[in-house]
């Protein structure tokens, strides 16, 4: 196992966790109590997805992952340029999807 050092927190990361999961949609629900992610995979064609990690949190929690995202994507943007979003949606003000779904637990 490798060990990641990061703000006074050992992290032990295994070879296999290590690999990661590809997704390419996120179903984001919510109840008063958690917030839960689900990552998928779904390929062109094929009518159904196979969750590969789900990951709940606790709002403060959720808020701080959102919060930690924003920073990342801006610190992304300056060095490599703006990301640009391609779908119906492509704003958080109008609902951004591009496969990343709300809904409700």
């Amino acid at each position: 196992m490798s060990e990641i050092k990061k703000q006074g927190i050992d992290l032990e990361l295994d070879p296999e966790t290590a690999q990661g999961h590809y997704a390419n949609l996120a179903v984001i629900s919510h109840s008063p109590t958690e917030f839960v992610i689900d990552f998928a995979a779904i390929m062109p064609g094929v009518p159904k997805a196979r969750v590969k990690s789900r990951i709940v949190l606790a709002p403060e929690h959720a808020k701080r992952v959102l919060l930690s995202l924003q920073d990342n994507v801006t610190r992304y943007e300056s060095t490599f340029g703006r990301i640009d979003v391609h779908g119906k949606h492509t704003s958080p003000e109008d609902g951004l999807t591009l496969g990343f779904a709300p809904g409700e637990a």
